[in-house]
């Protein structure tokens, strides 16, 4: 009897176990079915998101925009400050008198070097610098004002309608009006409505105009371009417009003082750029 019990027993656990076997199975299939795909999707998602934040670089910081402008030319000083700049490498933009461009043939081949410079681009400082100086009465004539830029224009063949009004800091851009001396006025708006931008500037490097020299050095004129950025002095924000003299440049002294400017300049994380790129300014 013993025996058989046995037997039975064997023979039920025979049909049971394979029958729960299957149901366990069954069951995590179905656990591991279910859950699976919140497991991966989570996990994916996690992994992309990592992935996206330490891939997606910061944006760039912009640069500040630097007008390196110089006036008067072609003068003696001129052929230097075109060197320094081919030597550099760097853009400039030169506001040139008309007639001095015809005052002397050695004027005229330093012209003829400006113009042939990739690196300049040569815009309008009137035909006659204001009458050779005599500011009061070319201010009092707009109409003659004009005519004086327009005949600069129309015998240097420039390329643009971008002119700087000699002795005065007068601005007349899409972005920009500014006046230094309300009687000159009436001469910035006729230039305007005549289709020019008129541009002025934000730091000079002044000199003395008796001997012609400098009156700060290069560390010192470095340090008053990053205050005028730092507390906000330029016409348009970020953009600094600066002036300096060709003549000044004749002397050796002050032309090292302009090279070490220059190569300090590009140490500098300014972008150089000649004065057609200024925002408003007339192409």
């Amino acid at each position: 009897m013993e025996t058989s019990s046995e037997e039975g027993e064997q023979a039920t656990s025979k049909i049971f176990l394979p029958l729960l076997l299957s149901l366990l199975f069954l069951a995590c299939k179905k656990t591991i079915h279910e859950m699976k795909p919140v497991k991966v999707n989570h996990v994916q998602k996690t992994i992309i998101d990592t992935i996206q934040k330490t891939t997606t670089a910061l944006p760039k910081k912009k640069k500040k925009k630097l007008y390196l402008t110089f006036d008067d030319g072609p003068n003696k000083g001129s052929s230097k400050v075109l060197h320094i700049a081919e030597e550099e490498q760097v853009p400039i933009s030169m506001f040139i008198i008309g007639e001095h461009v015809y005052a002397s043939r050695y004027q005229t081949e330093v012209f003829d070097s400006i113009e042939n410079s990739g690196l300049v681009e040569i815009c309008n400082h009137s035909y006659t610098h204001a009458w050779q100086n005599h500011y009061e009465k070319f201010y009092s004539n707009p109409d003659s004002a004009v005519k004086d830029f327009a005949r600069c224009a129309d015998s240097l063949h420039l390329e643009n309608k971008i002119v700087r009004m000699p002795g005065r800091n007068i601005w007349r851009t899409e972005n920009t009006s500014s006046t230094d001396i309300k009687r000159s006025a009436s001469t910035g708006d006729s230039l305007e409505s005549a289709g020019y931008s008129v541009i002025g500037w934000d730091l000079e490097w002044t000199y003395d105009g008796k001997n012609l020299e400098l009156k700060m050095d290069a560390d010192s004129i470095l340090k008053e371009i990053d205050t005028a950025y730092a507390r906000n002095l330029t016409k348009y924000p970020d953009h600094l417009v600066f002036l300096a003299h060709d003549q000044v440049y004749a002397d050796p002294n002050d032309s090292a003082q302009l090279h070490m400017f220059i190569r300090k300049l590009k140490q500098k994380d300014y972008e150089l750029l000649t004065i057609s790129k200024y925002p408003g300014a007339s192409q």
